[in-house]
């Protein structure tokens, strides 16, 4: 039984593995699809704060990016930090996904600046961060916390990007991107067993 079950953990390990590669692939070529047949027209679909038409870009924005240079930076964190969280199983892994693409979206929409245009992936990737980061803190369990702090300390330097920096990087993302990550741990965070009362 034991044996079947480690088999199953890897064949899952290894689909998702495989969706990551195809995720971050299509990626790449939808933004070489878009900057050299429709000249980045696709970029109009991003987050456009406090505009009607903006909300749309709350789930198509991660599809989109600036340029190549872009996309395959993106892409690269996609593979290693999905990688990561998916080791630690399929419901973080789409808890986490679904949080940060949802708060960073709302937050880029809520709090970014007048007439800008926010595109690209990386509160999805500044989510995913902020999962497994936060996740050894909640879950206080030894593997975890190992997890943990080996991503801090090989990603940690990634934080400083949550704050106003370089004009033309969408800060707002990554620090609504992180939150919605550790929101997400915080959610999953194992509930503390009730202790049984002898009569």
């Amino acid at each position: 039984m034991k044996h079947d079950s480690f088999g199953a953990v890897v064949r899952d390990y290894g689909r998702y593995a495989l969706f990551l590669g195809l995720f971050a692939a299509a990626l790449v070529a939808l933004e070489i699809f878009d900057a050299f047949v429709l000249r980045g027209a696709l970029d109009a679909f991003g987050i456009r704060p406090r505009s009607l038409e903006g909300l749309r870009g709350i789930a198509l924005a991660p599809f989109l990016h600036g340029n190549l240079a872009h996309v395959i930076a993106n892409a690269t964190s996609i593979l290693v930090l999905g990688s990561l969280l998916v080791a630690r199983g399929p419901r973080i892994f789409w808890l986490s996904t679904l949080f940060s693409v949802v708060v960073s979206g709302l937050g880029i929409w809520a709090v970014g600046a007048p007439h800008s245009l926010h595109i690209g992936a990386s509160g999805l990737i500044f989510g995913w961060l902020g999962t497994l980061i936060a996740a050894g803190w909640f879950e206080r369990r030894i593997g975890s916390m190992l997890l943990s702090l080996v991503c801090l300390v090989a990603f940690g330097g990634m934080i400083w990007g949550v704050l106003p920096g370089a004009p033309g990087i969408s800060w707002e993302a990554h620090m609504f991107g992180f939150i919605g990550g550790v929101l997400a741990a915080r959610l999953l965070k194992p509930r503390a067993k009730t202790p049984r009362r002898v009569p």
